[in-house]
């Protein structure tokens, strides 16, 4: 394997405090970090900066460059021990820690969402599912049961939420994030294709299985 250890003794120690990063360096160390996730579930020990590129299509040189900015990791001719590098890259990314989710809508795709370990496996919990059907209200869902979407300020304050998940439809997403919004949350991530107006201060995640696919044909056909 090749060598996945940054040069130069001007490196910080792994886990010292960083400056702000970019958004494209936030994004690829997202990235690894979802990569590094699932080579551990799958009971790899380590990785080569070469399979971290053939798995992110993101080139060797710069995921490199992108480690060494933080420290020292891996070693030359063994490459990066998964265990550790998924620490430090959580405590660069400062995601170490547990943070509380509040999703709304209780359908196919909010089920999915809470059943899955997408947002367990960095550090996130889903505490609460919301809905507006009142068929839906109360049923279980894995180990919550659905709250009435009218609770939702109150349960943000008792349950410490920072992070609002819309699966909701697209004439929903607007009222729910102006909601969220005024119940102090900062981080929204939105399933819908509904275009939020929220504060410059609240950040706004879309995700667009339609956006990926046109991404990844752009470069397929170039």
């Amino acid at each position: 394997m090749s060598s996945a250890s940054g040069n130069g003794s001007e490196s910080p120690e792994p886990g010292a405090p960083v400056e702000r990063l970019s958004l494209g360096v936030a994004a690829r160390l997202a990235r690894y970090l979802q990569v590094l996730t699932q080579a551990k579930r799958e009971g790899r020990e380590t990785v080569s900066s070469q399979e971290l590129s053939a798995w992110t299509k993101v080139n060797s040189t710069q995921i490199r460059r992108d480690l060494s900015g933080f420290g020292k990791f891996g070693k030359r001719g063994v490459g990066y021990n998964v265990d550790a590098l998924l620490g430090q890259i959580r405590k660069i990314l400062r995601t170490a820690g547990q943070h509380n989710i509040a999703l709304f809508g209780a359908g196919h795709l909010g089920r999915a969402i809470a059943d899955s370990d997408i947002f367990a496996d960095h550090g996130f919990r889903v505490v609460a599912i919301f809905d507006a059907d009142p068929g839906k209200v109360g049923r279980d869902v894995g180990t919550l049961k659905v709250r009435d979407v009218r609770d939702l300020r109150q349960v943000v304050e008792e349950e410490d939420i920072v992070v609002g998940v819309l699966a909701v439809p697209n004439a929903a997403a607007q009222a729910l994030a102006t909601a969220l919004v005024e119940a102090g949350v900062k981080i929204i991530f939105n399933y819908s294709e509904a275009l939020l107006q929220v504060p410059p201060e609240v950040t706004v995640h879309t995700s667009s299985p339609a956006v990926d696919l046109l991404y990844a044909l752009y470069f397929y056909l170039t």
